[in-house]
């Protein structure tokens, strides 16, 4: 296999890799940094979270930057704070042992005045957000006319959160630009767009392929009903007692209804979603770092970024919409070479989306039965004696002890010592799914076929209808009378339909159910909605602003949105 040092890197960056552990390049790191090396080629490198995508751009940019001249020369822009801080603490720890080089990080949420001065200090290297980096553009704090290198980490991610318009200034901003590298999981057509457009006969490097999902992840589904979700994975938590994790959740108020009732029962666990501010998400993120917290439930839209090691599982509690977000999800784990789990809790009607996922994907999902409650107590018992054999009695003086407990228990046999120590540990346990019943849902019965045969009968009769309503729906229905909304965003401020979906139900706190079909355009979008449902969208979002202007949502057949 090659080495660090046969890329051609500068021998101190060969050094502080060594030093880290590094000794082989990931397959990106290999393809990618020979190439990035002359600093004068753009390229495209397609790979997975948690591959090295970092290591791929970050020594390059290192090897080439003029160490003598302080002032920004390379910008490297990505879609989160997490994820900015993350890039910033592993370029340090890669110019080790280059002290003239500086990097700054610059993001939201924290002091304006202090990123200033940083960068007024002299910095090579400057790792931005794409919203507090236009600040410092308008403000003139940070001269961008002779940035040379521009990279564009996680870019379906920033242009799937709306930053496309952010990018485009940013890139037009850099008149100097030699090169510039882009990075991303996947390639939906918004990157191909920009790619043309500002990009000059660009190396593209595929590792794997394009939206396919992580190898060393094992893909594993659990089917039950609608109502026994929770149960299901509450269950599924304890069926995994070393469980370090992320679950995921369509809305912000499903994220903290769960939070509160898992916490309530005794798991360690928080919530992260857009109703946090950042002090509150800066806290959680480093309880959920620190292991402080073993599970983080999260929406999609507040788990960007997130950039966690050794995370063991990753938990869709409804499947997402798009094939991206299920990727961008499942990468959460088995990163850097370590294996994974991705389960998602699914109900029987959603095997066929599934399926669907799974063809895209290019990876086998395993279909699990979901574990009584004896397999659950079994599991914690064998997990329990796991701990109980390997415990660190090296550092207590627990000698002086043992003559005491000696004398206590002489009248107590070894057998029942053993009892009692596990009747303390599993009485919960033991007591809760002393009757627990099983929450598989059964597929191949009776009832399902004539479930079945019923579907067919009505399909025979309304087939026009019902594939109309399938398509406009995406296999979501609900009764009653429906409205139809305006809103005056649409696919030029960077939204794709499964992002748009998440937006407008992130801001609202509504279902997926209420929703019908959503007609987007380019300045505009028409969405069909439960009635009863339609006054609490409009609320949550009429006259909130989005990227510096202000959304407006009204009742399009009231005549307040005209399709164009």
């Amino acid at each position: 296999m090659i080495t660090f040092e046969e890329l051609g890197l500068d021998d101190r960056l060969v050094k502080a890799t060594s030093e880290l552990g590094y000794i082989n390049p990931t397959p990106i790191q290999e393809q990618a940094i020979p190439v990035l090396l002359s600093g004068t080629k753009d390229l495209i490198g397609l790979a997975q979270t948690g591959t090295g995508k970092t290591a791929a751009f970050g020594l390059p940019l290192l090897h080439v930057l003029n160490e003598e001249d302080r002032f920004p020369q390379a910008l490297i822009v990505c879609p989160t704070r997490e994820l900015c801080l993350q890039i910033v603490k592993e370029i340090v720890g890669f110019k080790k042992h280059m002290k003239g080089v500086n990097v700054v990080a610059v993001y939201g949420g924290s002091s304006i005045s202090l990123q200033i001065k940083d960068i007024k200090r002299g910095v090579q290297i400057v790792v931005a957000t794409p919203g507090r980096l236009i600040d410092l553009i308008e403000r003139k704090a940070i001269n961008l006319e002779e940035i040379k290198y521009v990279v564009l980490d996680e870019a379906d991610e920033m242009l799937n959160m709306g930053f496309q318009d952010d990018i485009e200034f940013i890139l037009k901003n850099t008149p100097a630009r030699e090169s510039t590298w882009l990075f991303s999981a996947t390639m939906p057509n918004e990157i191909r767009r920009v790619s043309k457009k500002y990009m000059k006969d660009p190396v593209e490097i595929t590792v794997g392929q394009v939206n396919t999902a992580n190898k060393n992840i094992d893909h594993q589904y659990y089917i039950t009903s609608a109502q026994h979700r929770y149960e299901t994975l509450k269950r599924l938590i304890d069926f995994n007692p070393g469980i370090y994790g992320i679950i995921f959740t369509r809305t912000k108020r499903d994220a903290q209804e769960i939070a509160e009732k898992l916490t309530r029962e005794g798991y360690d666990i928080d919530a992260l979603h857009g109703d946090l501010t950042q002090p509150q998400r800066d806290k959680v993120m480093k309880q959920f770092r620190d292991r402080s917290l073993q599970l983080l439930i999260a929406t999609d839209v507040a788990a960007r970024g997130i950039d966690v090691k050794e995370i063991t599982h990753v938990i869709n509690y409804e499947l997402p919409d798009d094939v991206e977000i299920y990727t961008h999800r499942s990468g959460r784990t088995g990163r850097a070479g370590n294996t994974g789990i991705c389960i998602s809790i699914i109900h029987s009607r959603e095997t066929f989306k599934l399926r669907q996922i799974e063809k895209i994907v290019k990876v086998p999902f395993n279909k699990r039965e979901i574990p009584s409650g004896k397999d659950v107590c079994r599991k914690q018992f064998f997990f329990f004696m796991d701990k109980l054999l390997n415990a660190d009695i090296s550092h207590g003086d627990y000698e002086t002890y043992v003559p005491m407990l000696e004398e206590k228990f002489a009248d107590v046999s070894k057998e029942e010592v053993l009892k009692r120590v596990a009747a303390l540990e599993f009485d919960r346990f033991l007591t809760y799914y002393e009757n627990a019943g099983d929450l598989n849902t059964r597929t191949e019965n009776r009832g399902d076929r004539r479930d079945r045969n019923d579907r067919s009968d009505r399909s025979d009769r309304n087939s026009g209808r019902e594939r109309s309503g399938r398509d406009a729906r995406d296999n979501n229905s609900f009764n009653g009378d429906t409205a139809r909304l305006f809103i005056n965003i649409g696919t030029k401020d960077g939204f794709y339909k499964a992002s748009f979906l998440q937006f407008i139900l992130d801001m609202s706190d509504l279902r997926k159910d209420v929703l019908g079909r959503i007609d987007m355009k380019e300045m505009n979008s028409w969405i069909e909605i439960d009635k009863k449902a339609a006054n609490q969208m409009i609320r949550s979002l009429d006259g909130k602003n989005f990227k510096g202007r202000k959304i407006r949502m009204n009742d399009a057949d009231s005549g307040g949105g005209k399709r164009r």
